[in-house]
């Protein structure tokens, strides 16, 4: 990049709509602001109706006139989301950006989602993976629409994590039912964000497809991540002083947000790429780049294998294996 790049470089997204997991708070909201403020249709997919009320209401209050609406979506749920992919497909209309944003964060003690599985795989890899998998006809619909440069192309972004570089798939447990470490399966499951984004721009790519797969990671911010969830009162206290530390010293979450609008939005985001901060450690600072990838992300024989399970776990599939790469 010759310049560094800022929100302010956004192009025109006249038209265009946008459906942003988690958009309610942090990051997600954050860049559903600015994408909307440059004339997106953005749809706040949220998994609480009240916060996203409230999150829209803030949104209004501060750019009267968006196009913006709330969406129900429980990511933990398979069936939430079925219902709610069918509900937008009913609609036909073309989907020309998708960002999967929403986490789960490290919870102390070891929960399920609805369909039995823990509850940071459950949300963060297979609820992104189903959601992905069954909102792709309307990114082709908007494929078929859109021009072929980087403009007009239809985009998954996924968020992943600095976190990955620590994680490791365990094929063996990937429920963490025999061992759980909040951390361990925090980092579990953004390793495997960055490899299932990874394996879907090389299927897209050998279905020849226009939609771009790109992931990118805030670096550390001050999100609500920090905070929510089921802690102390001590805990939660230092969690809020700890996120404050981290605004002061590192990122805001309006900061943590630019990697995903540039690798949403920008003319030379790369298919497959991998955007961050280009700060200290890649935790902090407003130029971003290509981000830092694990030698474990970059294993496409793994990303393989876990496309599949994430196939049998979710009884989804699209889109076939490379078969140069699984040989």
């Amino acid at each position: 990049m010759s310049k560094k790049w800022q929100a302010s470089d956004i192009p025109s997204l006249a038209d265009k709509r946008v459906l942003i997991t988690g958009a309610n708070s942090g990051i997600g909201y954050h860049a559903a602001l600015k994408l909307a403020r440059k004339g997106a249709h953005v749809i706040f997919a949220c998994r609480d109706q009240r916060r996203g009320e409230a999150a829209l209401a803030r949104m209004e209050a501060d750019s009267p006139g968006l196009r913006t609406e709330l969406a129900i979506l429980d990511l933990a749920s398979l069936s939430s989301i079925q219902h709610f992919a069918a509900a937008e497909l009913a609609q036909h209309r073309p989907l020309h950006l998708l960002i999967n944003n929403a986490g789960v964060m490290a919870p102390p003690r070891r929960m399920e989602t609805a369909d039995g599985f823990e509850l940071q795989f459950g949300t963060n890899v297979l609820g992104h993976f189903a959601l992905t998998g069954l909102l792709m006809p309307a990114l082709q619909e908007a494929a078929a629409v859109s021009s072929a440069d980087a403009a007009g192309r239809p985009r998954v972004v996924t968020i992943a994590s600095i976190a990955h570089k620590r994680g490791r798939i365990n094929f063996d447990d990937l429920n963490s039912k025999r061992k759980y470490s909040p951390m361990g399966a925090y980092q579990q499951s953004k390793l495997a964000n960055l490899l299932i984004a990874f394996e879907l721009d090389r299927r897209l790519r050998a279905a020849n497809s226009p939609i771009m797969s790109v992931a990118v990671h805030p670096g550390v911010a001050n999100t609500n991540l920090f905070q929510s969830g089921e802690y102390s009162a001590a805990e939660k206290s230092f969690r809020m002083i700890l996120g404050h530390v981290i605004g002061i010293a590192l990122n805001t979450d309006s900061e943590g947000a630019l990697p995903t609008l540039y690798a949403s939005t920008a003319l030379d985001a790369r298919d497959g790429g991998y955007y961050g901060p280009q700060g200290f450690q890649e935790m902090r600072g407003d130029e971003v780049g290509p981000a830092k990838i694990a030698a474990q992300a970059n294993d496409a024989a793994a990303a393989i294998r876990l496309w599949q399970v994430c196939e049998e776990m979710t009884g989804l599939k699209f889109f076939r294996a490379v078969v140069d790469v699984a040989s």
